[in-house]
């Protein structure tokens, strides 16, 4: 994450995830997103790479990265 980017954020926020061409990839990052503790809704838009994550409760950003990370994605820092 960049050194000014808080770590943890509630309402919404997006993200850039590179690596993401089709549908299977749209559903394998919204799904790892949503499994994260706190997170509410995942919009991807894969033509731009833009993930959108609303969250009610503090979410830590390095969560999302994770989760980005295990369902073979890169979060754009």
């Amino acid at each position: 994450m960049l050194a000014s980017t808080p770590r943890t954020f509630i309402g919404s926020t997006t993200f850039t995830v590179t690596g993401m061409t089709c549908e299977h990839c749209r559903r394998a990052v919204t799904e790892g997103i949503a499994a994260v503790a706190g997170v509410e809704a995942v919009a991807v838009d894969l033509a731009t790479g833009a993930v959108t994550v609303t969250a009610a409760h503090p979410i830590d950003r390095a969560d999302i990265a994770a989760a980005v990370d295990e369902a073979g994605y890169a979060l754009v820092p």
